[in-house]
Order: C-alpha cells, then sequence, then structure tokens
C-alpha cells in the first residue's frame, strides 16, 4: 500500500510540475538570415537553448511572470527582452553585429602596411632582402609600390610627384635627419638602416595625421622588433657587403649589435661600369640596440647608429673625393599613468657631417655639419569603443654649417609643433579621423595651422573606402633658407585623396586617386631665395596583387600616373619636374617550388625599363643563398636630360648581386635577423 501510495503521489506531481512548465520558443537571425548557434536563456537560470541551423529555438522554464530573457553570440550585440512569460512565444529575435572597437580598426587609405596586417600589403625582413632586385635594401624593396617612382640609382623615394627631401623617416616615432647613404650622382644609393631592425613599417603616401609633420608628401614610420627572447648570432656576405650580428637576451631585456662593411671595389673589378674610380665606394657602418620592458607594460628602447662612407672619382677633368659621418641615436618610452592613460616621450639626435674635395672644379673643397635634435612627447587614451583621442608637442633643433672655399652660412633655429588627433566611430561600419597640428619656424613670425580629416567607410573586413584631405608643412632645405634673407616661411602641401581597397586572404586591389596644390616652394631669383613658388601634382595609383591562380605563384601589379609642374628653384616657368614620371608600371611574379623562390619583374617608366629576376635558394633552415640579375636585356636607361640637353643614363647597364645569410645562433627557421 505505501508503495502505491508514494507512485500516485510522483505521478500526481509529475503532471504538476509539467502543468506549470511554460514554452519559450523563436527564431534568431541577423540582416543576413537566420543565425545558429545562439545562446538563448532565461536571466539567472539555467534555463535556455542553442539555436539550430534554421535559427530556431525553444525550452521551457518554470519561472512565471515576467522574464528576462537574453540572446548571446560572440561577434553580436547581446539583445535582451523583459515579457510576461506566457508572451515569450513565436519571438523574432534580430542581432546586429557587434561594432568593431575604435582600436581594432586600421584603415588602410594610402597607407601600406609592413609586418602588420593581412588585409593590407604586407612585407617582412626576409621580403625585404628577397624582393625583386632590392639586394637587401629596404628603399628599393619599397619602390616597387604604386605612386613611388625611381630616379636613376640615387636610391631615395620619390613619391607622387614630390622630391625626395618630402618624404621623411620616423624611427620609434622620432624622426631622421638624413635616412639614406651618400654616393656619386648617377651612382646606387641604399637605405642606411637594415630591414631586420623593424617588425613594423607604415609607408604613408599621403593623408597621414597630425602626429607627423616637417613632411609635405609622405612619411615612412617604423617600429625597431621588441625585447628578444633568445641570444642570435648571424654572419653574410655577397659582393657588395659584409656583416656580423647578434643579441644576448636578457629576462626583460636586450642587447643587439650588428656591424657591417660595404665595398663596391670587388664588384666593379668584376662588372665594370662607365666611371673612372680613383677610390671604391666604401662604407664601414656600426648599429646597437638596448630595449628593456618592466611588469607594468612600460617599455624602454635605444637605439644608436653610425656610417663612414668614403669614395674616390674622376669626373669632368677633376678627382671627387668625399668622406661622410652620420650618426642616429634615439631613446623612446612608453608607460602607463594610470586611468587609461598612456604616455609617449622620445630624444633623437642626428649628427651628418661630409667633406668634399674637387667638388665642382679641381682645387675646391666643401664642407657640412648638420644637427637635429627632435623631442617629443605624447598622451593617449581610448575614452571608449568608439572614441579615443592623442595629443602631443616636439621641438625639431637644428643647426647647420657650410663653407665653400671661404664662404659660406651657419644657420640655427628650431621647429615647434604640436597636435590633437581625434579618432571616431560615427556608426558601426563609419570612422571619422580628425586632426590638427600647428608648427611655427623660428625664422618665421607666423604659425602654421594644418587641420586634417579622413571619413572612411568599413563595411566588413574584405571592403573599404576612405576619402581624406589635409594641409603638411615643410621647412625648406638649409641651402635656400640661408639665402632667403629671413623672407622663407614653411612650404605647405594641400592633399586630397580618393581610396577603395578590396581584399582577401590571397587577393589586394586598391585604387586611389590624389590631388596635391603646393605653395610657398622656395624660388631663385638672383641668388636670392624667396617663398613665391607653386605648383601642383595629381594622379591616379593602382595595385593589384593574387596568390589565388596558380598554387605558389604571387603576381603583383603597380601602375601610377603622374601629371605635375611646378614654378621653385631656377625654374623659369612652370614646367615637370626631372624626378616626376608621367607614368610608371611593374609587374612582377614569385613562384616557390620546393626550397627554391624564382622571382621575375619588369618596371617601365618615363625613358627607363628594366627587366629583373632573382632566386632564392632556402639551402638549410638557418641558410639562405639569395641572387638577382637587373636590366637582363641590357637596355641603357636615361634617367634625365640636362638643361643643355645633355642625357644622364644609369653608370651600369646591368647590376648583379649573390649574398649569403647564415643564422648561427637561433632556434627559428630562416629567422636571419641579428636583431
Amino acid at each position: 500500500m505505501k508503495k502505491l501510495l508514494t507512485l500516485l503521489f510522483a505521478a500526481l506531481a509529475a503532471s504538476l510540475s509539467a502543468h506549470c512548465q511554460t514554452r519559450i520558443d523563436g527564431i534568431v537571425t541577423d540582416e543576413r538570415g537566420p543565425l545558429v548557434g545562439v545562446n538563448v536563456f532565461v536571466v539567472g537560470t539555467i534555463d535556455g537553448a542553442v539555436t539550430d541551423t534554421l535559427g530556431r529555438f525553444f525550452f521551457t522554464t518554470a519561472r512565471t511572470g515576467e522574464l528576462t530573457l537574453r540572446a548571446v553570440l560572440l561577434g553580436y550585440e547581446e539583445q535582451t527582452l523583459v515579457a510576461d512569460a506566457a508572451r515569450l512565444r513565436g519571438l523574432q529575435i534580430r542581432l546586429r553585429e557587434q561594432a568593431a572597437s575604435i582600436d581594432e580598426v586600421v584603415v588602410t587609405a594610402s597607407t601600406y602596411s609592413m609586418g602588420k596586417s593581412s588585409q593590407i600589403k604586407t612585407l617582412d625582413a626576409l621580403d625585404v632582402v628577397l624582393s625583386g632586385n632590392s639586394c637587401g635594401d629596404l628603399v628599393a624593396a619599397l619602390q616597387v609600390l604604386p605612386g613611388t617612382q625611381k630616379v636613376g640609382e640615387n636610391g631615395r623615394l620619390y613619391v607622387r610627384g614630390g622630391d625626395s627631401e618630402e618624404c621623411q623617416t620616423f624611427i620609434n616615432g622620432m624622426h631622421v635627419l638624413v635616412p639614406y647613404g651618400t654616393n656619386a650622382e648617377g651612382q646606387a644609393q641604399r637605405g642606411r638602416f637594415s630591414p631586420f631592425l623593424f617588425k613594423g613599417m607604415s609607408f604613408s603616401l599621403g593623408g597621414y595625421g597630425g602626429e607627423y609633420g616637417q613632411a609635405l608628401s609622405a612619411v615612412l614610420p617604423m617600429e625597431t622588433t621588441d625585447v628578444a627572447a633568445s641570444d642570435k648570432f648571424g654572419v653574410s656576405a655577397s659582393l657588395l657587403d659584409w656583416s656580423v650580428g647578434g643579441t644576448k637576451a636578457f629576462r626583460r631585456s636586450s642587447l643587439s649589435f650588428n656591424a657591417n662593411y660595404t665595398d663596391l671595389g670587388l664588384h666593379t673589378a668584376i662588372f665594370p661600369d662607365r666611371n673612372d674610380w680613383t677610390r671604391p665606394y666604401r662604407k664601414l657602418s656600426g648599429e646597437a640596440q638596448f630595449k628593456h620592458e618592466w611588469d607594468n607594460g612600460s617599455t624602454l628602447k635605444s637605439y644608436v647608429g653610425y656610417d663612414r662612407t668614403s669614395l674616390g672619382l674622376r669626373t669632368e677633368g677633376r678627382e671627387l673625393s668625399l668622406i661622410e659621418h652620420n650618426a642616429y641615436a634615439n631613446a623612446t618610452l612608453q608607460t602607463q599613468l594610470g586611468r587609461g592613460y598612456r604616455l609617449f616621450a622620445g630624444v633623437a639626435n642626428s649628427t651628418v657631417f661630409s667633406d668634399i674635395d674637387d667638388a665642382l672644379v679641381r682645387g675646391d673643397h666643401y664642407h657640412n655639419f648638420r644637427n637635429e635634435v627632435h623631442l617629443k612627447a605624447e598622451l593617449r587614451k581610448s575614452y571608449s569603443a568608439a572614441f579615443k583621442l592623442s595629443a602631443g608637442v616636439e621641438d625639431y633643433i637644428r643647426n647647420s654649417r657650410t663653407q665653400y672655399d671661404g664662404t659660406g652660412y651657419a644657420l640655427n633655429y628650431n621647429l615647434l609643433g604640436g597636435h590633437v588627433d581625434a579618432h571616431v566611430r560615427i556608426v558601426r561600419t563609419l570612422f571619422l579621423n580628425l586632426s590638427v597640428r600647428a608648427e611655427k619656424a623660428s625664422y618665421s613670425p607666423t604659425w602654421v595651422l594644418m587641420p586634417r580629416v579622413t571619413l572612411s567607410f568599413v563595411p566588413g573586413k574584405r571592403f573599404q573606402s576612405s576619402v581624406m584631405w589635409g594641409r603638411y608643412s615643410q621647412s625648406p632645405e638649409d641651402d635656400y633658407l640661408a639665402r632667403g634673407l629671413g623672407a622663407l616661411g614653411q612650404s605647405t602641401a594641400d592633399h586630397a585623396i580618393l581610396s577603395l581597397q578590396y581584399g582577401t586572404d590571397r587577393t589586394l586591389v586598391r585604387l586611389e586617386a590624389y590631388d596635391k596644390r603646393y605653395r610657398g616652394l622656395p624660388l631663385l631669383r638672383a641668388g636670392v631665395c624667396t617663398p613665391d613658388g607653386y605648383g601642383y601634382s595629381r594622379g591616379v595609383d593602382l595595385f593589384v596583387e593574387d596568390a589565388s591562380l596558380i598554387r605558389n605563384l604571387v603576381l603583383t601589379a603597380a601602375y601610377s600616373f603622374n601629371d605635375a609642374q611646378r614654378l621653385y628653384l631656377d625654374y623659369d616657368t612652370p614646367r615637370t619636374p626631372s624626378f616626376a614620371s608621367r607614368h610608371n608600371f611593374r609587374v612582377s611574379a614569385k613562384y616557390g617550388l620546393g626550397k627554391v623562390i624564382v622571382g621575375l619583374a619588369d618596371s617601365f617608366a618615363s625613358g627607363y625599363n628594366s627587366l629583373d629576376a632573382n632566386v632564392t635558394w632556402l639551402a638549410h633552415p638557418k641558410v639562405i643563398v639569395y641572387a638577382s640579375l637587373s636590366n637582363l636585356l641590357g637596355r641603357t636607361n636615361v634617367y634625365r636630360i640636362d638643361t643643355d640637353g645633355t642625357p644622364v643614363a644609369e653608370s651600369r647597364d646591368r647590376f648583379f648581386y649573390i649574398g649569403i645569410f647564415v643564422s648561427l645562433k637561433n632556434s627559428k627557421a630562416y629567422d636571419i635577423a641579428n636583431f
């Protein structure tokens, strides 16, 4: 009897329990259709369900009265519904994609970021070494991008119809006064810095924010590597240079060094050029870095580098002899101040002095000394997922001296600047960057105010478009300031840019149109420099990269159209500068076959055409062999016509390079960086 009563009571309880259960059901969608895997539940209980492939869900709950129902899916904003339990039937719940944080969105308009993002053109240190006929030179590797123009062999960056001085280089946010090596006119020049020094590079061809000043056309900000986790030691050798370097890693810091010797004597002896050398081009350089990280996230980075360059050359009835010393050092600190504020502070020093005998005529002597101290401080904070702000001040303290056969000048001046940058997410797909920069040169009584704005539409990871406008300024070169009799101010350029980009994991397409308007350019009249020069540069850049057609094959194509004119320096009338080429086109292919990578590239510009080939052999996880040959067809390229109509050609028709890179103490395969 007891067992029968127990069964009857259990059945009654189950019946009452089932009768008190409330069913909750519905469907969850987004703007594209049903969503699978959405977790729908009653807040404060374990009652809930996950949507199926059709977005449907249902479950029961014993709760009655007013309930709080929540739908959650990663990448979407949470949806909460408060209603009486009896009304939670046949629900139609629509989720919205979660808007990206302002810190997560990378606006790529007019910028090629290297080593940072897969959605934009990427190029790490190994790519630089193995790129085309770059011969391991960072600047030469960048010259394959649209908007850059090759001007002979001088190895400098000319961007969108601008002079090479209009593109400025920054290391860890600090300015480099002279980032290039020096050579005789028409001779190949190289960037001063090893690509292995950097973990990220963002080459901006225009439209950059208020942080960067003193650059009319472009900036090349580069960020050095972080604290090394392990010891390294490596060597490399080629027909041009030999280097050795290494890193000692400590618990939270690392110390690195690198030494390099370049001598073109061997290469010229095997492959003669058109010059009559009395002393081949030689450069001895050294670099050192110290980096330290603290437990609170603060980071100290310091770098020092020195180059000594020399050469001798018989030319135009004289024996030119050049010796140059170039030293650069910087130190930066980034630290948290509390309440989300982050402080950046840095100091940099650039010193360059050169001596040239028989510079213009037999028996003369030219001496030049230039120094710059760059001081910078900046505060940064993200106030929310939709707004971040940065503000900073900086000072460029410069002095230079030039002597030429008893005449010359001495200049001492500074450039004070400040900026405020605001980054705003207006809606989920629309982003606004607003900045204003102000600068004052000590030789001018007026401030230059430079507003800059970028509006970007980023609907997803594949597509984005941007429109931007900004004003940029730069101090004239010291030679022109000395001849300006106090009349010169800062030159300015107004940038207007429209950018469209589409990218997948295997394909990237970018189209940009730009217009630059120059004012206040230095103009030479009767030996005096005035600020009456002006000009424009406008055009279109197209870049395509694809790795989807054939396995292990990467194809790239870059085309630039540029229309530029200016009245400046000794120009009598507005005309196209000699460094501005109207059409520039480069197509390249890189194919990997096992441990061998073969590359072929053709570059075309007005008066210039070069078919180049390169081969890379990954001989061992710690050994890489690289060889390249430029201008396979042996074409004599004319890169400038002198004012008297004389064509000026490159010093040699072909250039051959072969190098071997060896890592002697490193556990990572194909990491040939000493830093």
